[in-house]
C-alpha cells in the first residue's frame, strides 16, 4: 500500500467514526456496533481490491499497544466525569453500591457457567474470564443517556464509570495473584500493592495538578499524558495497581475544592485551572475517541463471523447474557426497588471486554504483563476452545438490548419535572398520581415523550 493510500485510508475511518456517532445519537444504534461491521467489511473487502492484511499475531500486537493505551484514557476519562458533591452523596453511594455487587455476583455466577461448558476451564480461570463480560461500557452508556430523566442519567454515568474501573482493578488483582499460595497471601500483598501505589499516586497527582497550572507554555496538555502514561508503565514494571495512579489524578484534577481544603487552597488557583481542565478533558475525549475507533476496527478484521453461527457459542452466551440481567435486576430491585426501567437493560459491554479479554496470560507473558522467552504452561490462563464469538455475540446483543429499550422508553422527562413539581419525596400518593399521568400522556401522544430534552442532547458526553 502506498503512503497516500494509507493517508486516505486511515482518514476515511476517522470520518466514518464521526459520522457513526452522528447517526448513534440520532438512532441509539451504538457507534461501536458500526465500527465491527467496518472492520468486518474491511477484512472480507481488503482481497477484492488487492489488500494485503498483516497476520494475525501482529494485528493482536497492534491491538495490544492500542488497548494499554485505551485503559488509560478510559480510566482518565471516567475519573474526569466523577463530581464529588455532597448533594451528589446519596446516587454516589446507591450506584458504587449497585456496580460492585452486580461485578462481582455477575463474574461469579457467568464462571461457575463456563465451568460447566469447557472441561479443561477451573474456577478461576473461568472467573478470569468472567470478569471482562462482566464490566459494563461507560464509553457506550453515557453518550446513549443523554434522553433519560436526570436522575437515571447521573444514575447509569456514575454506574457505568464505577464499573469500568472497579472490574478493570479486580481482573488485575485475579491475574497478579493467580500463583499466590494462600488467602492470607493474598491478602498482605494486595495491603501492601495498594498502600504503596496509594502513597505514590496521591504525592504524584497533587504534584502534577499544582505543576499544571504553573506551566505557561503553549504546549502542555500532551505533556501530561506523556507523563501519566509514563507513570503508568513505570507503576507495571514495578508490579503496582498502576490504575489507581490516572485514577486518583483524575478525581484530584476534577474535584480541587474537595482536595484541596485549608492551607492547600492556597496552591491552586481556579481561574487558571477552569480552561486548562476544560482543554484538557478535551484533549482525552479527542484521543479515547481515536483509540476507540482504531481498536475496533482492528477487533472488527480479527473477527471470524463463522463463530457467529455456531449453535455451542450462541447458547453459551445467551446464557451469559441471561445471567447478567438476572443478577442486575435483583441488584436494582433490592438497592434502586422502584423505576429500574430502562436502566435494567442498559448494560452494554464493549472496549474493555475486549480489551480484558486480549490481556489474560497465554503462556509467553508472566501474571505481570512481561513477555517471556519461551512458552511455560504456569502462566497459561487461557481456556481451550473459549471462542471469541462469545464476546462478540454478548457485545452485540446487550448493545441491541440497550437501544431497544431506550427507544422504547417514554416518560422519563415528564415523572422528572412531576417529581419536582409535587415535591421530591417519597410520597405513594404522587408516584401514583405520575404513574396515571405518565399513562395518560403515552396513550394521548406517544411521539412526545420520546422527543427527549434538547438541552441534554446538547450536553458534553463522551464519543464511541
Amino acid at each position: 500500500m502506498s503512503t497516500y493510500a494509507f493517508i486516505i485510508g486511515v482518514s476515511a475511518i476517522i470520518i466514518l467514526s464521526f459520522l457513526f456517532n452522528l447517526v448513534a445519537r440520532k438512532t441509539n444504534v451504538p457507534s461501536v456496533l458500526m465500527l465491527i461491521a467496518l472492520g468486518v467489511g474491511i477484512q472480507y473487502l481488503a482481497p477484492y481490491v488487492g489488500l494485503e492484511l498483516e497476520e494475525d499475531h501482529r494485528l493482536m500486537n497492534q491491538l495490544k499497544i492500542l488497548g494499554n493505551v485505551g485503559l488509560i484514557l478510559i480510566v482518565l476519562e471516567a475519573a474526569l466525569d466523577l463530581e464529588l458533591k455532597r448533594e451528589k452523596i446519596g446516587i454516589i453511594v446507591r450506584s458504587f453500591v449497585v456496580a460492585t455487587i452486580a461485578l462481582v455476583g455477575s463474574s461469579f455466577l457467568i464462571a461457575f457457567v463456563l465451568t460447566q461448558f469447557f472441561s479443561d476451564a477451573s474456577f478461576f480461570k473461568a472467573l478470569v474470564y468472567a470478569v471482562p463480560l462482566s464490566i459494563m461500557s461507560s464509553a457506550i452508556i453515557i453518550p446513549s443517556v443523554g434522553r433519560l430523566s436526570k436522575e437515571k442519567r447521573e444514575f447509569m454515568i456514575y454506574e457505568s464509570t464505577f464499573s469500568d474501573i472497579l472490574g478493570i482493578m479486580f481482573f488485575y488483582f485475579l491475574i497478579q495473584n493467580a500463583a499466590a499460595e494462600n488467602a492470607g497471601t493474598i491478602l498482605v500483598d494486595v495491603g501492601k500493592n495498594i498502600g504503596l501505589t496509594l502513597v505514590i499516586s496521591i504525592v504524584a497527582s497533587y504534584a502534577l495538578v499544582v505543576l499544571f497550572q504553573k506551566i505557561t507554555s503553549q504546549v502542555k496538555l500532551f505533556l501530561i499524558i506523556a507523563v501519566l502514561m509514563c507513570l503508568y508503565a513505570i507503576g507495571k514494571s514495578f508490579h503496582l495497581s498502576a490504575l489507581i495512579i490516572i485514577l486518583m489524578f483524575g478525581l484530584i484534577l476534577n474535584n480541587t475544592g474537595v482536595f484541596f481544603r485549608g492551607p492547600m487552597r492556597r496552591l491552586t488557583n481556579k481561574e487558571k485551572l477552569k480552561p486548562i481542565f476544560h482543554d484538557f478533558h478535551v484533549l482525552t475525549l479527542e484521543s479515547a475517541f481515536l483509540t476507540r475507533t482504531f481498536f475496533f476496527v482492528l477487533f472488527g478484521i480479527t473477527i471470524h463471523l463463522a463463530s457467529l453461527v455456531d449453535v455451542r457459542t450462541a447458547v453459551i452466551s445467551c446464557i451469559i447474557i441471561g445471567s447478567l440481567y438476572l443478577v442486575r435486576w435483583f441488584c436494582l430491585l433490592i438497592i434502586v426497588r422502584k423505576q429500574i426501567i430502562p436502566q435494567l437493560y442498559i448494560a452494554p459491554r464493549g472496549l474493555i471486554t475486549i480489551l480484558l479479554f486480549y490481556a489474560i496470560p497465554d503462556g509467553w507473558m508472566d501474571f505481570h504483563g512481561e513477555v517471556l522467552t519461551s512458552y511455560e504452561s504456569g502462566y497459561d490462563l487461557t481456556i481451550g476452545n473459549f471462542e471469541s464469538g462469545i464476546l462478540l455475540f454478548t457485545i452485540l446483543i446487550t448493545s441491541l438490548i440497550m437501544m431497544i429499550s431506550l427507544v422504547l422508553d417514554r416518560g422519563g422527562k415528564v415523572r422528572d419535572v412531576l417529581k419536582i413539581t409535587l415535591g421530591n419525596n417519597s410520597d405513594s400518593n404522587h408516584d401514583s398520581i405520575i404513574d396515571d399521568i405518565e399513562e395518560y400522556q403515552v396513550e394521548i401522544n406517544p411521539q412526545n415523550s420520546s422527543n427527549g430534552d434538547e438541552t441534554a442532547n446538547n450536553s458534553e458526553s463522551k464519543e464511541e
